[in-house]
């Protein structure tokens, strides 16, 4: 097949990338900065030759969008929003002008679009989306703004003879370099990777190797459309996924860290607490009711893998 990978440059692009180029498959990046063999150059809001490369193409995987590991200024938030409603807008046109059209559209979107809550998880038909929680700070209502318009240009697109997919994904943890399994793996290693604010909020999270299965899966069936989660079937309270990430390094203790704590260490590493404080509790409703399986469905036994693998360098997962 040929793939065309819009933003497919950050960690799941990454991860994507390398395991359907060893599939066999002609993937093709676009990219700001276009830099080698598989990358054409976009600007991410316009359409240009880049476009040629979805004529034609079998499948398209958006994953285009400024990184939310930042500050939430005006500045920053304005720019996680444009990057990802014209960075899907344009795809869109892109896919509508072509005269060989991809057969599916697979838009990156978040489980973020859910509401911060303790109690029942969210799954596609049952769950509440966010914006309006009263336990919440007001300023998490734009994360999920993002997340509405991000999906919202992918339902406007006029393409009907391409079926189209929201991935409401959680993390993906894989091993590699600066993705989020190796940023909390160094704080575990250093003695900081103890419950944030109690521990309570819940972490949604899929393992690389399920992740792609996922993808794979979704781009065969071709009765699944509209939002899918991409999560693993056991989110987890904070205080026991870090207590099973530090159990698969070795490390006995954690230091906690309060509200506070978490606010300056936010401030530093110039990211959010949104990010440490909001309770995902997401589960893959429609993928385990189309018959997928999850290879690591708990995350003990994950973040065994993935300690195993980042220590000896090992970025592909073991395929099974």
């Amino acid at each position: 097949m040929r793939i065309v990978i819009p933003g497919g440059t950050g960690q799941v692009g990454t991860v994507l990338r390398r395991a359907l180029t060893a599939a066999g498959h002609e993937v093709v990046v676009l990219t700001r900065r276009a830099s080698g063999p598989g990358e054409l150059p976009w600007d991410g809001r316009t359409l240009g030759p880049w476009a040629d490369a979805v004529d034609g193409s079998d499948v398209v995987i958006n994953l285009a969008g400024r990184s939310v590991s930042c500050r939430y200024t005006p500045d920053n938030l304005r720019e996680m929003m444009d990057s990802r409603v014209l960075s899907a807008r344009v795809v869109g046109e892109a896919i509508a002008r072509a005269a060989r059209p991809p057969r599916v559209w697979l838009q990156m979107s978040t489980a973020t679009i859910y509401a911060h809550r303790f109690d029942t998880a969210h799954d596609e038909a049952t769950g509440v989306l966010g914006g309006t929680e009263p336990d919440a700070p007001g300023y998490w209502s734009y994360s999920v703004d993002i997340a509405r318009n991000w999906e919202r240009e992918q339902e406007r697109a006029a393409t009907p003879d391409t079926r189209r997919v929201a991935l409401r994904s959680a993390m993906v943890m894989s091993p590699d370099r600066g993705g989020v399994f190796d940023v909390l793996s160094r704080l575990v290693r250093l003695g900081l990777g103890g419950p944030v604010a109690g521990g309570a909020q819940y972490v949604s999270w899929i393992h690389d190797l399920d992740f792609l299965r996922a993808v794979e899966f979704l781009i065969d069936r071709e009765d699944l459309s509209g939002p899918v989660n991409l999560a693993a079937p056991e989110p987890q309270p904070h205080r026991a996924f870090m207590r099973a990430l530090r159990t698969a390094w070795g490390v006995p203790v954690g230091l906690p860290a309060t509200r506070w704590m978490a606010e300056v260490g936010a401030f530093a590493l110039r990211s959010d607490t949104e990010l440490l404080l909001k309770s995902r509790r997401v589960v893959p409703g429609r993928l385990l009711d189309a018959g997928f399986t999850f290879t690591h469905p708990d995350w003990a036994g994950a973040a065994e893998d993935l300690t195993h693998r980042h220590r000896h360098g090992r970025r592909e997962p073991a395929v099974r």
